[in-house]
């Protein structure tokens, strides 16, 4: 950790450890150094994420550590692990092979307790509207439209839909609620895009909590929340820093869900490495249509970020399936559905050149992928005009990224980021819903159901017109319907409920069936997880 700091240039002030391999970085080492040049900024996306696996962590790792090579002062920026993913189908989140950050095991279980922490703020704000209410509710807040849920870091299908306060009167008033997982909660958004602690607050303090008996917004200030929430967060606002296997530093902070949530690290951590390194590789959840959208038309609009270029990861395996290969036979040469499946990643590659941003696809190698498949990759992707390079960091660690990172940089030299949103402010909610899912998704329109439709009318009512939509659907297709694989087209997208994050400042589209609260899978991964007795976690990857 002495290296690290010696090496970005923090001071001993700035730094709090947590053990020999993991610290915390106060903001005012960010207040010191923001009046620096900001470094480059490389967003790392995918394709339409497989149950085979696309490597888009690794890579984002790889990639850092292959810069370093070359002698740039580069950091790598990316998201906390949730529990619900590591227990369930996902599995680790810290990369892999030799491509990978650590300490592992503690980053992917309890870290240092940021999630924590705002599991905690949320269910106190839960925890005080209830009590409000049981003490003679003074503000009149109407029980019926109580919008704000628990929540915990841990699928569990269970808690979707819960009846709350049952028991008698010293319980409560009964009333229909549910949880959602904690990287959904407002409060991990509002903590991944607050810069200070006064501005936590206020964000804080603007979460709308539900409607009083006269239809007006109620708000957690309102309850003197923002306060005793922020007291409980004035640690986890502070990046972590940790490094690769090769002592690159690792920003690693923040954690919310791309599929439902924003799905970028704090802007914190993200400015703060920008202008310690030279620059700076991060990450976004899932494929382009969902996380590197978000990245863009929300975290780059309230940061000022202005990404320099991006990497689109590709494999072998996921060109396979979106053909329509099956899981067990990725084994097989299966050129035609090698071909079909291109169509998914010309898509995503179509998706960050709506954004003006250069591009760079990285073809992540797995054994037993063939030359002549790659091959055929190459100039598939080549005849788009777009620059590609295979990506072999998982075996051979950064020495695998070397290529990458060489044509990145060549690319940054020539071809200068005309980075813009993809919608102005100004547009309509509904409107917005729009553009997205026509453009990024390839849909023909958004339907809005008769909840939804109310909802975006009353939040423009409310003034709420100008924030960015953060549209919920599945990761692992372009439409809004799981399944369905390659580049689908003439497909509509349901919206079925809209929820106002006012403290984040954004509104949230939730379409399809996607849901807040994930389930575990048959077989989840906490299955396999065990300990020994000299406390070694084995099963963990």
């Amino acid at each position: 950790m002495a290296e690290l700091m010696a090496d970005l240039g923090l001071q001993a002030d700035e730094v709090e450890a947590f053990g020999p391999l993991k610290a915390k970085v106060s903001l005012a080492a960010l207040r010191r150094v923001e009046s620096r040049p900001m470094g480059k900024l490389i967003l790392v996306s995918a394709m339409t994420p497989t149950p085979a696996g696309e490597g888009k962590t690794t890579t984002t790792i790889g990639l850092a550590d292959a810069f370093r090579k070359l002698g740039r002062k580069a950091i790598v920026c990316l998201r906390e692990p949730s529990m619900g993913p590591v227990f369930g189908v996902k599995g680790g989140a810290t990369g892999g092979g030799q491509a990978r950050v650590i300490p592992a095991d503690d980053i992917n279980l309890h870290f240092t307790g940021d999630i924590h922490a705002v599991t905690s703020a949320h269910n106190l704000l839960a925890a005080l509207v209830s009590n409000h209410i049981f003490h003679g509710n003074e503000l009149r807040l109407d029980p019926r439209r109580r919008s704000f849920r628990r929540v915990l870091d841990m699928n569990e299908r269970a808690l979707r839909y819960v009846v709350a306060g049952l028991g008698g009167p010293t319980n409560g008033i009964p009333y229909e609620t549910g949880f959602d997982i904690t990287a959904s909660s407002e409060v991990m958004a509002i903590l991944c895009l607050s810069r200070s602690v006064s501005e936590l607050k206020e964000r804080l303090g603007n979460m709308l909590i539900g409607f009083n008996m006269d239809g007006e917004p109620v708000y957690a200030r309102q309850f003197k929340a923002h306060g005793a929430m922020a007291a409980l967060l004035k640690d986890a606002i502070k990046p972590n820093l940790v490094q690769t296997l090769c002592g690159t530093p690792a920003f690693i902070h923040g954690g919310p869900f791309a599929n439902i949530a924003h799905g970028c690290n704090s802007l914190v951590a993200t400015q703060l490495a920008l202008h310690l390194g030279e620059i700076v590789c991060t990450e976004a959840g899932f494929g382009t249509d969902l996380g590197a959208e978000k990245f863009f038309d929300i975290k780059c609009r309230v940061g000022n970020l202005r990404p320099d270029a991006a990497v689109i990861v590709s494999t072998i395996r996921a060109l396979k399936l979106h053909g329509g290969v099956a899981l067990a036979d990725l084994h097989q040469e299966r050129m035609p559905e090698l071909m079909a499946g291109f169509e998914n990643l010309a898509k995503h590659i179509e998706n960050i050149g709506l954004f003006g941003v250069p591009v760079v696809v990285a073809i992540n190698r797995f054994a037993g992928d063939r030359d002549s498949e790659i091959a055929w990759v190459r100039e598939a992707v080549a005849r788009l005009g777009v620059p590609v390079e295979v990506s072999d960091v998982y075996a051979r660690g950064p020495d695998g990224g070397l290529d990458l990172a060489r044509r990145l940089e060549a690319v940054m030299a020539t071809e200068p980021s005309r980075f813009s949103c993809l919608y102005p402010l100004e547009m309509p909610l509904h409107e917005k819903l729009n553009v997205v899912a026509r453009c990024c998704y390839g849909a023909s329109e958004v339907t809005l159901l008769k909840p939804a439709s109310e909802g975006l009318a009353l939040f423009e009512k409310l003034g709420y017109r100008k924030v960015p939509v953060c549209i919920a659907k599945t990761q692992s297709s372009l439409s809004d319907v799981p399944g369905v694989v390659g580049r689908p087209t003439g497909f509509k997208i349901t919206v079925r409920q809209v929820r106002l994050s006012s403290g984040a400042g954004f509104v949230v589209a939730i379409a399809g069936e996607i849901m807040t609260m994930p389930g575990l899978p048959k077989n989840p991964s906490a299955e396999k997880i065990d300990v020994t007795e000299d406390g070694t976690i084995i099963g963990l990857s």
